[in-house]
């Protein structure tokens, strides 16, 4: 038995050389926010690696993005065995977990309702497995064999995905015998997952966990009506296509069928647009269609396409930027890192705002402001607008749904319209897509087309991006009057064509590397498909050019 030498966040130590790194993450662990993965240098490990002489090693919590995405994975891990013992290990009963709602991941049943009694004992039988603080072990197999695998456990949807893998191997967890393929890492035994509850929502459960920032919280679960019905449709649109999952998905690729798909994507997209411009005619009165989102949801292709379907209805509509009323660069607040915070509300002149909206409401001619971005001021250069009987104003900003924005306005002059890209394809059954996966993928084409700005430079700024999603879009999304899902289940087959080569220009050496690799493997799991065939007014169009709107 021989001993190793490790550096550990500058400390140098000495462990056995068959030591885990989770025997060293014993030492320097915090009950608060616990150890979850490693770097080994810049290479990112699972706790159950053996350590290697002479390796400098870093730590990654809980709080920290991969350490909390790695308590998620696991989690599910954990949950969905627990349903596979109660439910008397039948193959055939099986669970899928869609998509998240706040810090809850919901999981829908197939061939078996979901009941009280169920919950109750899907619970219980959660808690023994994290009290027993059982091993989850993690194996390479041959894709001919985990394939082989994966059809015996009934898991279809995975023996679909590794028909299509390029490596010659797939790795595969097993926990208690219940094995399983999971994107990602996992921690090291079921005994790290202190933090859960489970609780009844439509015709399935939601698994509460706690959020990033609060390691140690559940929270319970509010309920977002909206938002569930919106992926909820999107989920129903795929089932109807056949496609659920990206095996799926790149079998109607193989089968040629992609056109089809493509064609009635953007149908289904644009009667929904229909429906809202409809809604709005028909209430009456509606002088201000606010429209929020998080980043890269689509929101300028989509007022466009909204503009056109209300011009159908007889209305004159006009986009207006809030943009344009930023405060001048000296009155802009700043945020805790000493730089310009232009995602808050104070970063909006909303008293003008108001002023000039009511003027325009009580039939009077305004002069609107342009904001000139490069000296950081409001400009006027003859922007005259006067509302008539069929003028109706399109409103693209941030705080579009909060009524702090246009709180002089009378409710009834408002229609709101939160728009996001709701993605409700899978990788498989048990490995959702994020959406803000998504729509970094879609952000980081769009920056390189039309801002020059690297793929190492959208991942660097992404989470200051989150921030302000969270602090002044999520919290007013259930207070609009309709909600748009921008994502076009084929996108990111086209859009991988695109963000690959951006994502292969990170280095190693580059802080990004670890996300880039991440979203390399991610994308590698589709099969490519052109862009050439998709209609000019494709919301995709925003992000890879090609647009016939001004985007």
């Amino acid at each position: 038995m021989g001993m190793v030498t490790l550096y550990i966040e500058g400390e140098k130590r000495q462990y056995d050389d068959k030591a885990t790194y989770e025997v060293v993450a014993k030492d320097f662990d915090s009950k608060d926010n616990p150890i979850c993965l490693v770097y080994e240098g810049k290479k990112l490990r699972e706790l159950i690696k053996t350590v290697s002489d002479g390796a400098k090693i870093s730590f990654v919590r809980k709080k920290d993005v991969a350490g909390h995405k790695t308590y998620v994975r696991t989690s599910i891990l954990l949950t969905v065995k627990a349903a596979h013992d109660v439910l008397d290990k039948d193959i055939n009963k099986q669970l899928k977990c869609e998509f998240a709602i706040a810090d809850g991941y919901y999981f829908s049943p197939k061939n078996f309702k979901v009941d009280a009694d169920f919950v109750t004992k899907l619970k219980k039988r959660m808690q023994e497995l994290v009290d027993a603080d059982i091993k989850i072990k993690k194996k390479s197999y041959p894709v001919a064999e985990a394939r082989e695998l994966f059809r015996e456990c009934g898991m279809k949807d995975k023996d679909e995905l590794f028909r299509f893998r390029r490596s010659s191997s797939v790795n595969v967890y097993d926990l208690d015998g219940y094995k399983d393929y999971y994107y990602g890492y996992m921690l090291p035994s079921t005994g790290y997952i202190k933090y859960f509850d489970i609780t009844p929502y439509k015709d399935g459960f939601m698994l509460l966990l706690p959020a990033r920032t609060e390691p140690t919280v559940v929270k319970t679960f509010e309920p977002r009506e909206k938002l569930f019905g919106a992926l909820e449709t999107a989920t129903e649109w795929g089932s109807k296509l056949g496609i659920d999952t990206v095996g799926d998905l790149n079998s109607k690729i193989c089968e040629g069928k992609i056109s089809d798909i493509i064609m009635i994507q953007e149908a289904l997209q644009e009667r929904r647009i229909g429906e809202i411009a409809k809604e709005i005619a028909e209430r009456g009165g509606v002088k201000f269609v606010m429209i929020a989102g998080p980043s890269s949801s689509g929101k300028t292709s989509f007022s466009h396409r909204l503009s056109i379907q209300l011009a159908t209805y007889g209305l004159k509509p006009h986009p207006i930027g809030v943009d344009d009323y930023f405060v001048n660069r000296e009155d802009t607040p700043i945020d805790e890192d000493g730089n310009y915070n232009f995602e808050c509300i104070e970063a909006i002149d909303t008293k003008q705002f108001n002023e000039d909206m009511l003027k325009l409401l009580a039939g009077e001619r305004v002069e609107l402001p342009s904001f000139n971005f490069k000296i950081g001021r409001r400009e006027y250069k003859g922007n005259y607008k006067q509302l008539g009987p069929e003028d109706i104003l399109v409103i693209e900003g941030i705080h579009g749904l909060n009524d702090q924005m246009s709180y002089a306005l009378p409710k009834e002059s408002k229609f709101k319209i939160y728009i996001s890209a709701l993605t409700s394809l899978n990788i498989d059954e048990h490995n959702r897509i994020p959406t803000t996966d998504g729509r970094l993928i879609r952000r980081m084409v769009r920056d390189a087309r039309t801002r020059g700005t690297s793929a190492k430079g959208t991942i660097a700024m992404w989470p200051s991006v989150r921030r302000g999603e969270e602090e002044n879009i999520f919290p007013f999304q259930e207070s609009a009057d309709a909600t748009f899902n921008s994502t076009l289940i084929y996108e990111l087959a086209v859009l991988k064509q695109f963000a690959e080569p951006l994502l292969f220009s990170i280095t190693p050496e580059d802080e990004e590397y670890q996300e880039a690799k991440r979203l390399l493997k991610f994308l590698g799991y589709f099969l490519g498909v052109s862009s050439e065939n998709l209609p000019n007014n494709s919301l995709v169009r925003e992000f890879t050019g090609g647009s016939c709107f001004n985007v």
